[in-house]
C-alpha cells in the first residue's frame, strides 16, 4: 500500500498526499490530503518518442497507475476525496497499451480554456461536409450541411456524483486498474493524462476535453473510464425528448463519428439510443 503521513485540519487529522503522488503536482501537492489507502502502483511518464507536434513540453509524470484491478468502491471513495486530493480517478482498460507503455502525450489543462464546443463542432461539421460524397449526407439528416450548434442543457435526474458512482460500478465489472490524475475536473484528464484514444479523428485531445467540460456543465457528465480508444461518461441530465436527443446526437457525431457511422448508422437512430440514458460510451476506430 502507498504510505501516507498526517496533517492537522482543525479538530481532525487528514493524511498528506504520499510523496509519490505529490510529483503529479507542480507544487508537490502542497496542502492536499488523501484519506484513502491505495493499492500498490507507480507513476506513468510519457515516452519521449511518443509525442505529437502539437503537444507542449511536459516535465512531470502524467498520472499514477495501480498495479492491480480495483473495485468500484475504491473509485467512489477517491471521487469523493477529489476536492481534498486534487486527484481524479479513472478506471482504465486493462491493456499494456497505452498506459504502461507510456504512449501518451500530455498537455496542460490550461490549454483547454482556448477551445469551446460550438467552434469545434462547426469546424468538424464543415470539414466533413466539404469532403463528403452526396450519398453520405443522409447520415446527418435532418440537419444536412447546416451545423445545428451545441444542444441545450438537460434537466438533472439525480446528483451527478451519485450517477457517476453507479456507473463506476458497471465499468469496474470489467476488472480494470485505476489511474489518478492531478486535475481540477474530470474532463481535464483527457489532456493531462495524454490520452490518445481519438487520434484518428482529432490529432489533439485538448478540444475534445473542452467538449467534455461543456457536457459536465450541461448534462452532469463525469469521466469514469478510458480505454485504448474508448471513453465512458456518466450522465445525470440526459435528453428525454426526441428533439433534444437528436440535437445532442449531432454534437456526439462531431465528437466521435465512429459511434454513429459504424454503430447506429444515422443521427436519428443514434438519438433513440441516448434518449434518457445515464451513460455515454464512445469508441474510435
Amino acid at each position: 500500500m502507498v504510505g501516507i503521513g498526517t496533517v492537522e485540519m482543525g479538530d481532525c487529522e487528514r493524511e498528506r498526499l504520499p510523496p509519490l503522488l505529490g510529483q503529479l503536482f507542480a507544487d508537490g501537492g502542497e496542502g492536499r490530503t488523501l484519506a484513502v489507502e491505495l493499492p500498490t502502483g507507480d507513476l506513468v511518464w510519457p515516452d519521449p518518442g511518443y509525442t505529437s507536434l502539437l503537444t507542449t513540453s511536459y516535465h512531470q509524470p502524467a498520472f499514477w497507475l495501480s498495479d492491480t484491478v480495483v473495485s468500484a468502491e475504491l473509485w467512489t471513495r477517491l471521487r469523493a476525496e477529489h476536492p481534498h486530493s486534487g486527484l481524479w480517478p479513472v478506471l482504465l482498460e486493462d491493456t499494456v497499451q497505452p498506459w504502461t507503455a507510456g504512449q501518451i502525450a500530455p498537455d496542460a489543462p490550461a490549454e483547454i480554456d482556448n477551445y469551446n464546443t460550438a467552434a469545434f463542432m462547426a469546424e468538424v461539421w464543415a470539414d466533413w461536409i466539404e469532403k463528403a460524397h452526396p450519398g453520405q449526407l443522409e447520415i446527418l439528416d435532418p440537419f444536412g450541411p447546416r451545423c445545428p450548434g451545441p444542444a441545450g442543457p438537460g434537466t438533472p435526474m439525480a446528483d451527478p456524483d451519485v450517477v457517476a458512482d453507479w456507473y463506476a460500478g458497471l465499468v469496474a465489472e470489467r476488472r480494470t486498474p485505476l489511474g489518478l490524475v492531478a486535475v481540477d475536473r474530470g474532463a481535464d484528464a483527457l489532456a493531462a493524462m495524454g490520452w490518445q484514444g481519438a487520434l484518428n479523428h482529432n490529432e489533439w485531445m485538448v478540444p475534445l476535453a473542452a467538449v467534455v467540460r461543456s457536457w459536465e456543465d450541461r448534462f452532469g457528465a463525469r469521466v469514469v473510464g478510458m480505454g485504448f480508444n474508448t471513453l465512458d461518461l456518466s450522465v445525470a441530465a440526459p435528453p428525454v425528448t426526441r428533439e433534444h436527443a437528436l440535437h445532442l446526437a449531432a454534437e456526439h457525431w462531431t465528437f466521435c463519428p465512429d459511434s454513429i457511422v459504424q454503430g447506429a448508422g444515422t443521427l436519428i437512430d443514434y438519438a433513440e439510443q441516448i434518449m434518457g440514458r445515464n451513460a455515454w460510451s464512445f469508441w474510435w476506430d
